[in-house]
């Protein structure tokens, strides 16, 4: 496929925008319902959105061969979407979203210990530099840790391990395939846990946002794979920090809350050392 970093920055910018409205709508909808039923429903637009383009292309994608790879990139793919949501329960979604930026921290310490990676000096320091930042939001010690803080990273953690697996099932299976078995795995995992938690949806306009919230973030996904296979990973992947912005605006209308000056700060170092990794990436250099 040609090269189009245009459009790729136009899909991932877009893609990131419809992620931060269905994180808000989200946000609303844990104050009446449990997050596994929340995260379960999501899941279901990316269900429903894979077997739409497979009756559309008329093409079977659920095909792999590595079926326990995939399998566990839709284990973790659940694993964060469930911890992120669990913290953004109790925390302000501007914070959870600073905090889940460490993800791509994350991804580096993983493909050093993964991959074989070489990773330099420059590139752990700059680790060092980036986990400082979730501190700076955090403040143990001068606050009280909220756990909704401790569930955030572990959906980072679990995000960036779905990304190494990802890059070990490129070579060989269709992002489209690998989308199938993240949807399917994740669909059947927490319809495991509906007869228990669910609770009955009889609002009018509940029904209307779970509706939007699912199929937000179900074009979303598809909108940032599609980028990554127009446009070069290095180019647009600095695109999801635009989550900030568009999560502090929201926050702040619907909720008038605002970060303050710490989190600001922390979520600055965070996002400083996250470029500065994709700019060691892009030149092709070990720092």
């Amino acid at each position: 496929m040609e090269i189009n970093n245009p459009r790729g920055i136009l899909l991932m910018a877009l893609g990131f925008a419809l992620f931060a409205v269905a994180d808000t709508i989200a946000k609303v909808l844990l104050e009446y319902y449990p997050p596994v039923q929340v995260v379960f429903i999501r899941m279901l637009g990316l269900f429903l959105g894979v077997n739409l383009i497979m009756v559309y292309n008329l093409q079977w994608v659920g095909k792999t061969q590595n079926l326990s790879k995939q399998l566990l990139r839709g284990l973790a793919q659940a694993g964060s979407a469930l911890s992120f949501l669990v913290g953004l329960r109790t925390i302000p979604i501007a914070d959870a979203t600073s905090i889940a930026f460490v993800a791509p921290l994350f991804v580096i310490i993983f493909s050093y210990f993964i991959l074989k990676e070489p990773i330099g000096i420059r590139r752990w320091f700059a680790v060092i530099i980036g986990f400082s930042g979730t501190l700076i939001i955090i403040r143990p010690g001068f606050e009280i840790i909220n756990l909704g803080h401790i569930f955030i990273i572990i959906a980072a953690l679990l995000f960036a391990l779905r990304q190494i697996i990802s890059r070990l099932l490129a070579p060989t299976d269709d992002p489209l395939s690998t989308a199938f078995f993240t949807a399917y795995t994740s669909v059947f995992i927490f319809v495991l846990f509906q007869p228990w938690a669910w609770t009955p949806i009889t609002d009018k306009n509940h029904i209307f946002l779970f509706f939007v919230f699912a199929s937000l973030a179900g074009i979303a996904e598809f909108l940032v794979i599609k980028s990554l296979q127009v446009a070069h990973a290095v180019v647009v992947s600095p695109l999801q920090y635009t989550l900030l912005i568009w999560v502090t605006i929201f926050g702040f209308v619907i909720w008038g809350i605002l970060p303050d000056f710490w989190t600001f700060f922390g979520a600055g170092v965070i996002i400083a050392t996250g470029l500065y990794s994709l700019h060691r990436e892009r030149l092709g250099k070990i720092p």
